[in-house]
């Protein structure tokens, strides 16, 4: 499989990894948009959004979980933006779910 998230979950790319259990992986993103930002990907390849089954819900709420409680030890306290893009018109480069985390500085909406 020629997947960039893939690969880095199973080691073969290098990444700034800060957490890692049997379902995901957080990394800090390599072009930040917010004094901390970071990803939470699941290790098993799911390609987008539209993917995902009713057995991955609790997946889902893994990633989810992960996020926040990373996103408090990382001092983002005051606040922080969870983002999932799915497809190209959602934005979406990387075809391996991912969540960014983003914090420590104010977001605006519209996010653009």
């Amino acid at each position: 499989m020629d997947c960039l998230f893939c690969k880095i979950a199973s080691g073969d790319i290098p990444a700034r990894k800060f957490y890692e259990d049997d379902q995901v992986i957080a990394f800090h993103d390599i072009g930040p948009q917010a004094p901390v930002h970071f990803l939470v990907i699941p290790k098993r390849h799911i390609p987008t959004l539209t993917d995902l089954t009713e057995a991955d819900k609790a997946l889902v709420g893994h990633i989810a979980y992960t996020a926040q409680r990373l996103a408090m030890e990382q001092g983002c306290d005051q606040g922080f933006r969870l983002v999932m893009n799915c497809n190209e018109q959602g934005g979406q480069t990387v075809f391996h779910i991912h969540m960014h985390v983003l914090g420590q500085r104010q977001m605006h909406w519209p996010p653009g």
